[in-house]
C-alpha cells in the first residue's frame, strides 16, 4: 500500500461504551445475629454506595451504620424510583430491609423487569448476616415471652400446673422413638423444648429466686464440660466404659451424696425406680439381698432386677410386650367383628 493509499483510509473511529446501569442492592440481615455483625461484603457495599435507604427508623442497625459514619436515609422509595436513580450510570442504592422484608418493593421491581421494556439495575440480595447453628432457639425464647405475657392461660400458669404436662410429653417422645417415627420424633422433642422454655420463662417472674432459660443452658453446659475432661480437659477416654466411669466420679464429686439412693425419684413408674436402684447399687460394688413378701410386687421387684442385671431395661421391655398385647387384642376383636 502507496502513502497516499495509506492517506486515504478513514481513521479508526473509538467505540463508545455504553452506559452502566447502576447496581440495586437488597440488604438483608437476621435479628437472631447481634446488629451490628456484618459480613466484610455488607460493610464494603454500604460503604461505596451511593445511597442507603431505609423504611424503619427503629431498625436495629441504624445506630450501627451511624457510627461507622454511613448516612442513611429513612424512605421508602417505589421500584419506579429506584430504577430511574441508578439507571442509567453507575450508582448503586442499598435497602436496607426489614425484619417482614420489602414485598412492595420487590414486587414492584419484579413487575418492571417482567415488562421487557425497561433497562434494569443489577439487583442483588445481599445477606448481610447469617443465622449461627441454634439460631431458631431464640425464636422460640421470643414467642414463648409474648405468650407468656399476653396469653391469659398461660401467663398465670405455674411450675405445678405443667408437671403433668412434662410427664406426657416424656412418654409421647419415648413412643416415637420406639415406634421408629421420625415425623413424629421431631414433633415431641420439639414438645420436650417447649415444657424446658414454658418453666424457665416462669421462673424468671419468680420474686425471690428468679432465674431464666440462659441460667438453665449455662447450668447444663458446665455440667458438660466437667463431666467430659476427656473432650474439654486433659484426660483421656479410650472406650465408652471409660467416659461413664469419668461421668460417675465426676458426679459423685459434684453431688456429694450419702447414699446411692439420693437422686433417685420415688415418684416413677415401678419397674423403671427398680432398675434404677439396683443400677445404683450395682455400681457402688453393693451386694444388696433382695426383699421378699408376699404378693406379685415382690416377684416383679426380682424380674426388674434381674432384668436390669442383665443390661434390659425392663420398663422398655414391658412396653414392647404390652405393644405386642395391644396388637393381639386388636386381632381378636377384628376376628369377632
Amino acid at each position: 500500500m502507496n502513502a497516499d493509499a495509506a492517506d486515504a483510509t478513514p481513521a479508526a473511529v473509538p467505540h463508545a461504551e455504553a452506559p452502566g446501569t447502576g447496581r440495586l442492592v437488597l440488604l438483608t440481615t437476621s435479628h437472631r445475629v447481634a446488629p451490628g455483625l456484618l459480613s466484610w461484603p455488607a460493610w464494603e457495599t454500604l460503604r461505596t454506595a451511593d445511597r442507603v435507604l431505609c423504611a424503619d427508623p427503629d431498625h436495629p442497625q441504624l445506630p450501627y451504620l451511624h457510627e461507622a459514619g454511613i448516612a442513611v436515609e429513612i424512605a421508602t422509595p417505589t421500584a419506579r424510583e429506584l430504577v430511574d436513580d441508578v439507571v442509567p450510570g453507575d450508582r448503586t442504592a442499598v435497602v436496607l430491609t426489614s425484619a417482614d422484608g420489602e414485598s412492595a418493593l420487590t414486587d414492584g421491581l419484579a413487575r418492571l423487569a417482567g415488562s421487557g421494556r425497561e433497562t434494569m439495575p443489577d439487583l442483588e440480595l445481599l445477606p448481610g448476616s447469617y443465622d449461627l447453628p441454634g439460631a431458631r432457639l431464640l425464636d422460640l425464647v421470643q414467642v414463648m415471652d409474648q405468650i407468656r405475657t399476653a396469653c391469659p392461660w398461660s401467663s398465670i400458669r405455674t411450675h405445678r400446673d405443667l408437671a403433668k404436662y412434662g410427664i406426657e410429653e416424656a412418654y409421647e417422645l419415648v413412643e416415637a422413638i420406639e415406634e421408629g417415627d421420625r415425623e413424629a420424633l421431631r414433633e415431641e422433642l420439639g414438645d420436650v423444648l417447649l415444657q424446658v422454655v414454658f418453666h424457665a420463662r416462669i421462673a424468671q417472674d419468680d420474686p425471690d429466686e428468679p432465674f431464666s432459660v440462659d441460667d438453665v443452658a449455662g447450668t447444663i453446659v458446665e455440667k458438660l464440660l466437667h463431666r467430659h475432661p476427656h473432650v474439654f480437659g486433659t484426660e483421656t477416654a479410650e472406650t465408652p466404659e471409660d467416659v461413664k466411669a469419668h461421668w460417675l466420679r465426676t458426679k459423685a464429686e459434684e453431688k456429694q451424696r450419702d447414699s446411692v439412693t439420693e437422686g433417685v425419684p420415688l415418684a416413677q413408674p415401678g419397674l423403671a425406680l427398680t432398675a434404677k436402684l439396683a443400677s445404683r447399687a450395682r455400681t457402688a460394688g453393693l451386694t444388696v439381698p433382695l426383699p421378699t413378701g408376699p404378693g406379685i410386687g415382690y416377684e416383679l421387684l426380682a424380674l426388674a432386677v434381674r432384668a436390669e442385671s442383665e443390661g434390659t431395661d425392663p420398663e422398655a421391655a414391658l412396653r414392647a410386650a404390652a405393644r405386642a398385647y395391644r396388637d393381639a387384642v386388636l386381632a381378636a376383636e377384628g376376628s369377632a367383628g
